[in-house]
């Protein structure tokens, strides 16, 4: 246990070597959120806060969609790439819709009017978009995970089995979701917190579906496909706690953790999601599904807002 931990250490240090950005801005990333969830436990224990349930139900909503949409791999063995790629462009789309319109126009919304400053408070959201780029970034960087096509990334990653490796890459995919779910819902505004639990729920079914087959593919029995994705989409709730607990504290807290959602989405789209669609040859096919999902998200930002 000792010889395992000292080794962890060691790679954990050389990886910081490699890698200085990377592990500074985790560092400082992570502050700034440890520092904005105690003030909010501060703040939640003195006022109280119903909206926890809010955030902690639409979380719940999201792992139960990742759960469903892995349940047709009970049949399916094989999906054809195009489709896969057309399904992750889809989920894609509205990822980038929700950022944009659930998150970040919000949060210049309700910084403006807590500065009365269009300027400041677009520089207070896009500091959390920063915020939220580096967690990402540094956990894409020691956290050990697996994608089917890009390989193996993160510290450790030799010592587990690529089914766990796949679970802790879902889970890198999950946790931003979650935390955007749980920001939303950290005001009461269920104009922000509705059409985005919504989003995520939809665009959650093709992605569990996805994971499943991969799973699949590398040897994986059906039935434990479909719990392994379930566990992955559990960090979905987990998530819309962290979110809630990111923006319920000062005024100010709510403008930046609606920014560091969007920041972490953007950063799992652009980093993740999208070069896999594109690495098949199927750019055109999985743009389409993009902008669907775009179009989608948009309407219900809408509809519901």
């Amino acid at each position: 246990m000792v010889d395992a931990y000292i080794k962890l250490t060691d790679e954990l240090s050389a990886q910081a070597h490699r890698h200085p950005f990377a592990a500074a801005g985790l560092i400082v990333a992570l502050a700034v959120i440890l520092a904005l969830l105690v003030d909010s436990i501060i703040n939640v224990s003195q006022t109280g806060d119903s909206f926890v349930l809010y955030a902690l139900a639409g979380g719940t909503v999201g792992f139960v969609a990742t759960t469903l949409g892995a349940v047709p791999a009970l049949v399916l063995r094989k999906v054809k790439q195009s489709t896969t790629d057309i399904m992750l462009g889809f989920a894609a789309g509205m990822m980038l819709a929700a950022a944009a319109f659930s998150l970040l126009l919000p949060g210049i919304e309700a910084g403006q009017e807590i500065t009365g400053s269009p300027a400041l408070s677009s520089l207070m959201v896009v500091g959390g978009m920063g915020l939220g780029v580096l967690l990402m970034f540094g956990l894409d960087r020691f956290m050990p995970h697996e994608h089917e096509t890009a390989g193996v990334h993160g510290v450790g990653s030799d010592r587990l089995s690529r089914v766990w490796l796949f679970v802790m890459a879902m889970a890198l995919h999950n946790l931003p979701e979650g935390m955007a779910v749980g920001v939303g819902f950290s005001q009461g505004d269920m104009s922000v917190g509705v059409p985005l639990a919504t989003a995520i729920a939809l665009q959650d079914i093709p992605e569990g579906l996805a994971v499943a087959l991969a799973l699949i593919a590398i040897g994986v029995k059906p039935l434990a496909s479909i719990g392994i994705a379930a566990l992955g989409g559990f960090l979905e709730p987990v998530g819309a706690l962290i979110g809630v607990g990111l923006s319920s504290g000062s005024l100010y807290s709510y403008p930046i953790g609606l920014g560091i959602a969007g920041g972490a989405m953007l950063f799992v789209v652009s980093h993740e999601v999208i070069p896999e669609t594109h690495r098949n040859g199927n750019q055109s096919l999985a743009t389409t599904g993009l902008m669907a999902g775009f179009a989608l998200m948009m309407v219900l930002d809408t509809t519901l807002g």
